[in-house]
Protein backbone atom coordinates (compact mmCIF):
# COMPACT_ATOMS: atom_id res chain seq x y z
CA UNK A 1 0.00 0.00 0.00
CA UNK A 2 1.34 3.44 -0.93
CA UNK A 3 2.61 5.68 1.84
CA UNK A 4 0.81 8.94 2.59
CA UNK A 5 2.76 12.17 2.24
CA UNK A 6 3.26 14.49 5.19
CA UNK A 7 1.20 17.68 5.21
CA UNK A 8 3.39 20.75 4.64
CA UNK A 9 2.97 24.26 3.37
CA UNK A 10 2.61 24.58 -0.38
CA UNK A 11 5.94 25.03 -2.17
CA UNK A 12 6.61 27.10 -5.28
CA UNK A 13 6.80 23.84 -7.23
CA UNK A 14 3.37 22.85 -5.95
CA UNK A 15 1.96 26.19 -7.05
CA UNK A 16 2.92 25.18 -10.58
CA UNK A 17 0.34 22.37 -10.38
CA UNK A 18 -2.24 24.57 -12.04
CA UNK A 19 -4.44 21.65 -13.13
CA UNK A 20 -5.12 20.92 -9.46
CA UNK A 21 -5.36 24.42 -8.01
CA UNK A 22 -6.86 26.29 -11.00
CA UNK A 23 -8.88 23.65 -12.79
CA UNK A 24 -10.88 26.14 -14.88
CA UNK A 25 -7.89 28.10 -16.21
CA UNK A 26 -7.09 28.15 -19.96
CA UNK A 27 -3.77 26.44 -19.24
CA UNK A 28 -5.52 23.59 -17.43
CA UNK A 29 -7.77 23.18 -20.45
CA UNK A 30 -4.70 22.86 -22.68
CA UNK A 31 -3.38 20.09 -20.46
CA UNK A 32 -6.68 18.28 -20.86
CA UNK A 33 -6.30 18.69 -24.62
CA UNK A 34 -2.84 17.18 -24.33
CA UNK A 35 -4.34 14.25 -22.41
CA UNK A 36 -6.95 13.68 -25.12
CA UNK A 37 -4.42 13.79 -27.94
CA UNK A 38 -2.17 11.30 -26.18
CA UNK A 39 -5.08 8.94 -25.66
CA UNK A 40 -5.86 9.08 -29.38
CA UNK A 41 -2.22 8.91 -30.47
CA UNK A 42 -2.41 5.18 -31.12
CA UNK A 43 -5.70 3.38 -31.51
CA UNK A 44 -4.26 -0.10 -32.16
CA UNK A 45 -1.81 0.04 -29.24
CA UNK A 46 -2.86 2.27 -26.32
CA UNK A 47 -0.12 4.51 -24.96
CA UNK A 48 0.00 3.61 -21.26
CA UNK A 49 3.63 4.30 -20.37
CA UNK A 50 4.79 7.79 -21.32
CA UNK A 51 8.22 9.38 -21.16
CA UNK A 52 8.30 13.18 -20.89
CA UNK A 53 11.58 14.86 -21.73
CA UNK A 54 12.99 18.07 -23.25
CA UNK A 55 15.91 19.03 -25.43
CA UNK A 56 17.68 21.05 -22.74
CA UNK A 57 17.19 22.08 -19.08
CA UNK A 58 14.77 24.85 -18.14
CA UNK A 59 12.09 24.18 -20.75
CA UNK A 60 9.25 23.33 -18.36
CA UNK A 61 9.52 19.54 -18.56
CA UNK A 62 8.88 18.80 -14.90
CA UNK A 63 5.91 21.17 -14.67
CA UNK A 64 4.45 19.57 -17.78
CA UNK A 65 4.93 16.00 -16.55
CA UNK A 66 3.35 16.80 -13.17
CA UNK A 67 0.28 18.44 -14.69
CA UNK A 68 -0.12 15.72 -17.31
CA UNK A 69 -0.13 13.13 -14.51
CA UNK A 70 -2.78 15.12 -12.64
CA UNK A 71 -5.19 15.45 -15.58
CA UNK A 72 -4.87 11.74 -16.33
CA UNK A 73 -5.69 10.95 -12.68
CA UNK A 74 -8.63 13.38 -12.75
CA UNK A 75 -10.16 11.17 -15.43
CA UNK A 76 -10.37 8.32 -12.87
CA UNK A 77 -7.26 6.59 -14.20
CA UNK A 78 -4.86 5.08 -11.70
CA UNK A 79 -1.61 6.93 -12.42
CA UNK A 80 1.98 6.52 -11.27
CA UNK A 81 4.51 9.32 -11.77
CA UNK A 82 8.11 8.10 -11.55
CA UNK A 83 11.04 10.49 -11.21
CA UNK A 84 13.69 8.97 -13.45
CA UNK A 85 15.66 12.21 -13.72
CA UNK A 86 18.55 10.78 -11.74
CA UNK A 87 20.67 13.91 -12.29
CA UNK A 88 18.31 16.66 -11.10
CA UNK A 89 15.08 15.21 -9.65
CA UNK A 90 12.14 17.53 -8.92
CA UNK A 91 9.04 15.36 -8.44
CA UNK A 92 9.52 15.27 -4.67
CA UNK A 93 9.48 19.08 -4.60
CA UNK A 94 6.33 19.29 -6.72
CA UNK A 95 4.39 16.87 -4.53
CA UNK A 96 6.23 17.51 -1.26
CA UNK A 97 7.30 13.97 -0.45
CA UNK A 98 10.60 12.82 1.08
CA UNK A 99 13.37 11.80 -1.29
CA UNK A 100 15.80 10.02 1.00
CA UNK A 101 14.73 6.78 -0.69
CA UNK A 102 12.76 5.92 -3.79
CA UNK A 103 13.11 4.61 -7.35
CA UNK A 104 16.83 3.81 -7.15
CA UNK A 105 16.31 1.80 -3.98
CA UNK A 106 13.69 -0.30 -5.76
CA UNK A 107 15.93 -0.93 -8.77
CA UNK A 108 18.86 -1.97 -6.60
CA UNK A 109 16.66 -4.31 -4.51
CA UNK A 110 17.26 -2.34 -1.33
CA UNK A 111 13.52 -1.70 -0.85
CA UNK A 112 10.22 -2.85 -2.28
CA UNK A 113 8.05 -0.73 -4.53
CA UNK A 114 5.24 -0.68 -1.96
CA UNK A 115 7.60 0.72 0.67
CA UNK A 116 8.83 3.53 -1.59
CA UNK A 117 5.72 4.79 -3.45
CA UNK A 118 3.66 7.68 -2.07
CA UNK A 119 0.00 8.52 -2.33
CA UNK A 120 -0.60 12.19 -3.14
CA UNK A 121 -3.45 14.47 -2.12
CA UNK A 122 -4.76 14.01 -5.68
CA UNK A 123 -7.07 11.01 -6.02
CA UNK A 124 -5.67 8.16 -8.13
CA UNK A 125 -2.17 9.67 -8.37
CA UNK A 126 0.86 8.02 -6.75
CA UNK A 127 4.44 9.25 -7.06
CA UNK A 128 7.74 7.43 -6.79
CA UNK A 129 10.56 9.91 -6.07
CA UNK A 130 14.02 9.31 -7.48
CA UNK A 131 15.72 8.31 -4.25
CA UNK A 132 19.53 8.64 -3.85
CA UNK A 133 21.30 9.72 -7.04
CA UNK A 134 23.44 6.84 -8.35
CA UNK A 135 26.92 7.14 -9.87
CA UNK A 136 25.76 5.19 -12.95
CA UNK A 137 22.25 6.37 -13.97
CA UNK A 138 22.46 5.12 -17.57
CA UNK A 139 23.51 1.61 -16.57
CA UNK A 140 20.79 1.43 -13.94
CA UNK A 141 18.07 2.53 -16.38
CA UNK A 142 19.24 0.05 -19.00
CA UNK A 143 19.35 -2.90 -16.62
CA UNK A 144 17.26 -6.07 -16.60
CA UNK A 145 15.88 -4.94 -13.27
CA UNK A 146 14.40 -1.86 -15.02
CA UNK A 147 12.51 -4.14 -17.41
CA UNK A 148 11.10 -6.06 -14.46
CA UNK A 149 10.11 -2.81 -12.76
CA UNK A 150 8.28 -1.67 -15.89
CA UNK A 151 6.24 -4.84 -16.06
CA UNK A 152 5.41 -4.63 -12.36
CA UNK A 153 4.07 -1.07 -12.47
CA UNK A 154 2.21 -1.47 -15.78
CA UNK A 155 0.30 -4.36 -14.23
CA UNK A 156 -0.83 -2.08 -11.38
CA UNK A 157 -1.56 1.27 -13.05
CA UNK A 158 -3.54 2.54 -16.02
CA UNK A 159 -0.78 5.04 -16.83
CA UNK A 160 2.88 5.20 -15.82
CA UNK A 161 4.53 8.59 -16.49
CA UNK A 162 8.29 9.09 -16.41
CA UNK A 163 10.04 12.40 -15.80
CA UNK A 164 13.35 12.01 -17.67
CA UNK A 165 16.46 14.18 -18.07
CA UNK A 166 16.84 16.36 -21.18
CA UNK A 167 17.71 14.37 -24.31
CA UNK A 168 20.68 16.48 -25.36
CA UNK A 169 22.30 16.45 -21.93
CA UNK A 170 22.68 12.71 -21.26
CA UNK A 171 21.70 9.37 -22.81
CA UNK A 172 19.19 8.49 -20.05
CA UNK A 173 16.09 9.61 -22.00
CA UNK A 174 17.12 7.54 -25.02
CA UNK A 175 17.51 4.47 -22.82
CA UNK A 176 14.17 5.04 -21.10
CA UNK A 177 12.41 5.60 -24.43
CA UNK A 178 12.96 1.93 -25.22
CA UNK A 179 10.93 0.95 -22.16
CA UNK A 180 7.89 3.15 -22.84
CA UNK A 181 4.96 3.21 -25.25
CA UNK A 182 5.41 6.84 -26.21
CA UNK A 183 7.55 9.96 -25.78
CA UNK A 184 6.43 13.58 -25.40
CA UNK A 185 9.06 16.27 -26.04
CA UNK A 186 8.73 19.63 -24.24
CA UNK A 187 10.11 22.72 -25.94
CA UNK A 188 9.92 26.30 -24.75
CA UNK A 189 8.85 29.20 -26.91
CA UNK A 190 11.54 31.86 -27.12
CA UNK A 191 14.11 29.68 -25.35
CA UNK A 192 14.61 26.37 -27.15
CA UNK A 193 17.01 26.71 -30.05
CA UNK A 194 15.69 25.16 -33.25
CA UNK A 195 18.81 23.06 -33.77
CA UNK A 196 18.58 21.79 -30.18
CA UNK A 197 15.01 20.63 -30.76
CA UNK A 198 15.98 18.98 -34.06
CA UNK A 199 18.92 17.23 -32.39
CA UNK A 200 16.64 15.92 -29.63
CA UNK A 201 14.18 14.52 -32.19
CA UNK A 202 16.99 12.84 -34.13
CA UNK A 203 18.42 11.32 -30.95
CA UNK A 204 15.04 9.81 -30.09
CA UNK A 205 14.53 8.51 -33.62
CA UNK A 206 17.92 6.76 -33.49
CA UNK A 207 16.60 4.50 -30.74
CA UNK A 208 13.25 3.97 -32.50
CA UNK A 209 11.37 5.91 -29.83
CA UNK A 210 7.67 6.39 -30.46
CA UNK A 211 7.66 10.20 -30.48
CA UNK A 212 3.95 10.91 -30.24
CA UNK A 213 4.26 14.69 -30.20
CA UNK A 214 5.59 17.78 -28.53
CA UNK A 215 4.41 20.39 -26.07
CA UNK A 216 5.13 24.02 -26.94
CA UNK A 217 5.48 25.70 -23.58
CA UNK A 218 5.21 29.41 -22.69
CA UNK A 219 3.69 30.56 -25.96
CA UNK A 220 2.26 34.08 -25.50
CA UNK A 221 -1.23 34.47 -26.90
CA UNK A 222 -3.67 37.14 -25.79
CA UNK A 223 -1.52 37.91 -22.75
CA UNK A 224 -1.77 34.31 -21.46
CA UNK A 225 0.64 31.41 -21.38
CA UNK A 226 -0.60 28.29 -23.09
CA UNK A 227 0.64 24.76 -23.56
CA UNK A 228 0.03 23.25 -26.98
CA UNK A 229 0.30 19.75 -28.26
CA UNK A 230 0.94 18.73 -31.84
CA UNK A 231 1.54 15.33 -33.33
CA UNK A 232 4.14 14.13 -35.78
CA UNK A 233 1.47 13.94 -38.44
Amino acid sequence: MARKKNKQEMSDKQRALITEFQKRSPISEQYRTLRTNIQFASIDKPVRSILVTSSSPGEGKSTTVANLSIVLAQQDNKVLLVDTDLRKPTVHFSFQVPNQAGFTNVLTNQSTFDDMVFETSIANLDVLPSGPLPPNPSELLGSQRMKQFMQHVKDRYDYVIFDAPPVNAVTDAQILAGHTDGVVLVIRSGKTEEDHAERAVESLKKVDANLIGAVLNDRQMEQSQYYYYYGEG
